[in-house]
């Protein structure tokens, strides 16, 4: 599909003093419908979430889903802490959306999608420290608990999709992330297998026997090498796995004409790969979540003599989500200029009132 649009929605945790002068309820109960085109609204749970607008690319994505966190940081300054974060293990902090043509074999796509965002979070996952019976242990995303009871990924028709011929594909398993670089290879990357299973290349099957048991096992090791059971009973580790998906990236991209996006797409998704499979994780320490927060988390270990079960790791594990860029740790190491980004300061500030291009905006559903 040449003019895909993409969306997200990511969820915040928030915690409001109990002398507040305003609940969340109160101040997001006036801002649902967003100058730029986004939404704003509590979830079932008092929980904000933010939709950006739809947008015709992936660093317009990233534009927008940085305004997200600009709007909501001024409307609840008066909140102790907002994370944007899968905090609790769930997995609907964020969901993606991509327009897709409504023909097609959606079973097929699935077979296609499923390991590779399985696999993903080694190339994109936000990282988080999980204690788990066996003692603390660092994960490449929040563990998932929910899973069983939802699908990875589903479809939605609306009328202004369907009367183009489109429906949303909606990504459910996805992690809420800091970095513009994670965000924009979160995204690139999942452009490009859905491109590939549009022009019906054939990839090599890597049907999962049980997905959901494998995203755990995934999760919890961050060097990409621990295998998960196909349905033909072979196993295969999720950095092999990735690599599959890379290579035939790399060829379809060869044979169809690379732009400058898909190019950084392609080199930040190799490099990432090739420093996870050697262990040199500082090849990645300013670009991929799980890895910056690694490194952060080790870092702050060491200097105090702190095992990872401490309360002080997990305090600092959810203050890298913290979107106050006056304390939160991940804006402390934008200010310090140790992070790589993809977005201007004055784009993400006038994302929060401007919308997309009018020739292919449409607001958030």
């Amino acid at each position: 599909m040449n003019k895909r649009t993409f969306g997200l929605t990511n969820q915040y945790g928030i915690e409001v003093p109990a002398d507040g002068q305003l609940s969340a309820e109160e101040v997001l109960g006036r801002a649902v419908s967003l100058r730029n085109g986004g939404r704003l609204y509590l979830d079932a749970v008092s929980q904000p979430e933010y939709a950006t607008p739809d947008c015709g690319s992936v660093p317009e994505l990233v534009v927008h889903d940085k305004a997200g966190e600009r709007i909501l940081e001024g409307l609840l300054a008066d909140a102790i802490r907002v994370l944007k974060t899968n905090a609790g293990g769930s997995p609907f902090g964020c969901r993606e959306n991509y327009t897709i043509a409504r023909r097609g074999d959606f079973g097929r796509l699935a077979d296609i999608l499923i390991p590779f965002l399985v696999t993903r979070q080694l190339i994109c996952g936000a990282g988080a420290v999980a204690q788990t019976p066996r003692g603390a242990v660092y994960c490449l995303s929040r563990p998932a608990v929910t899973t069983r009871s939802r699908p990875f990924i589903n479809t939605r028709d609306e009328p202004r999709d369907a009367a183009a011929g489109l429906r949303r594909l909606r990504v459910i398993v996805s992690d809420s992330t800091m970095s513009e670089t994670t965000t924009l290879l979160k995204a690139g990357a999942t452009d490009l297998v859905l491109r590939m299973a549009e022009a019906g290349v054939r990839l090599p099957d890597r049907t999962l026997d049980n997905p959901v048991q494998a995203i755990g096992e995934v999760s919890r090791d961050i060097t990409g090498r621990r295998q998960v059971r196909l349905t033909h009973g072979r196993e295969m580790s999720a950095l092999d796995i990735q690599r599959d998906y890379l290579a035939r990236a790399r060829d379809f991209t060869d044979n169809h004409g690379p732009d400058a996006v898909t190019g950084r797409v392609l080199g930040l998704w190799e490099r990432a790969l090739d420093a996870i499979g050697t262990g040199n994780l500082g090849a990645i320490a300013r670009e991929i979540d799980w890895a910056i927060k690694y490194q952060l988390i080790e870092q702050y270990r060491a200097a105090h003599h702190l095992p990872l079960s401490a309360p002080q790791v997990a305090r600092a594990d959810l203050d890298y989500h913290d979107i106050d860029r006056r304390r939160g740790l991940y804006y402390q190491l934008v200010r310090g200029e140790k992070v790589d980004r993809t977005a201007r300061d004055i784009d993400i500030f006038e994302a929060k009132t401007v919308p997309p291009d009018p020739g292919r905006y449409r607001r958030a559903g």
